[in-house]
């Protein structure tokens, strides 16, 4: 269960029943107040050696972002919602980019102005939308604080049209498990071979317990996606990536690998990872390689078209192996 060492808030978070909620819940916590979640001047100082260190703080403030963002994946709409960052630390996570900005967990406590807009578009439009809720933090993980899923889902279960989707890597579901979703709830795991999840994705839940938590997800009437994502071509990745696609097989249940979906993400990179994570993990392995890599931006990396098209060459056929009547949503 984390705790945080730290926590800095805006003032604003006491005129909201989550921010009083919080603020009492960690009553024995240092507490620093803020102007702006967005900018906060001794972070924003920080070297990249503590990159670890300030995961351990907790940001509160009131979100004033609530702009849709249209998307063609899995979703309609890209939703800004009650959090922001992590409290784990995988080296290849987008927000690590603005590490000092963003990549803390920070939570927003003016959750009801949030749903209250995704419930009103949704009732509003002529076609059911699906809005993804956690592109930019992992909600499961959330709730553990602040129980924002729970209260998510009990308030969106009973809407008259819509889905909501988010992404996780962690196992603590049990509080989702009992409660009416209405199936309105699309709950998507994503996993990696045990060796990368050790070598990289450091703070999450192990293989296993995502799959058992996938299993429970799924006897509890939720609508269940899987995320390989994202695939890393480290040397012995092939190997890595066919045991995984064996052991979902082996160990998801039978309702699960009748109707999941599979999306699968090529790993990308940057310039700026590689520097912190330097800093922050020396031990750690180095994800950039040269050969395999080409750039797709200033300071960002990908893998070359060439051998990533070869790589999901080999996943696809692993995948038609292994779950032949599971739809592969995009590969990118």
């Amino acid at each position: 269960m984390f705790k945080p060492q730290a926590i800095y808030y805006e003032n604003g978070i006491k005129d909201y029943y989550l921010g009083k909620f919080l603020l009492d819940k960690y009553s024995d916590v240092p507490k620093i107040e803020i102007e702006n979640h967005n900018n906060i001047e001794v972070m924003r100082n920080k070297p990249n050696s503590e990159f670890a260190n300030m995961k351990k703080n907790l940001i509160i403030g009131v979100r004033k972002t609530h702009k849709f963002v249209e998307n063609h994946k899995t979703s309609d709409f890209l939703v800004p919602y009650t959090s922001s960052g992590c409290t784990a630390m995988c080296m290849y996570c987008y927000l690590v980019c603005n590490y000092n900005k963003c990549s803390y967990l920070r939570l927003f406590v003016n959750r009801e102005k949030m749903l209250d807009k995704i419930i009103k578009t949704s009732e509003n439009s002529e076609k059911e939308l699906t809005f993804e809720i956690g592109s930019n933090s992992d909600l499961v993980l959330e709730n553990t604080i602040t129980g924002n899923l729970v209260w998510t889902i009990e308030n969106f279960a009973n809407t008259k049209k819509g889905f909501l989707t988010f992404p996780t890597k962690f196992d603590m579901i049990d509080d989702i498990l009992d409660i009416n979703h209405n199936g309105k709830i699309i709950v998507r795991m994503s996993v990696n071979p045990q060796e990368i999840i050790n070598k990289v994705e450091f703070g999450t839940s192990r293989l296993d317990s995502r799959i058992n938590a996938i299993n429970k997800l799924k006897k509890s009437g939720y609508k269940i996606g899987i995320l390989i994502a994202p695939v890393i071509l480290v040397n012995n990745w092939q190997s890595l990536y066919k045991d995984l696609i064996q052991t979902l097989s082996d160990k998801l249940c039978y309702k699960v690998k009748k109707d999941t979906f599979f999306e699968i993400i090529f790993m990308t990179y940057s310039f700026v990872h590689t520097k912190i994570n330097e800093e922050a993990f020396p031990n750690a392995i180095n994800l950039f390689d040269k050969n395999l890599m080409t750039g797709r931006g200033k300071g960002k990396y990908m893998y070359k078209s060439e051998i990533k098209k070869e790589a999901e060459i080999y996943l696809r056929n692993l995948m038609k192996k292994y779950f032949p009547n599971n739809k592969i949503m995009y590969v990118v």
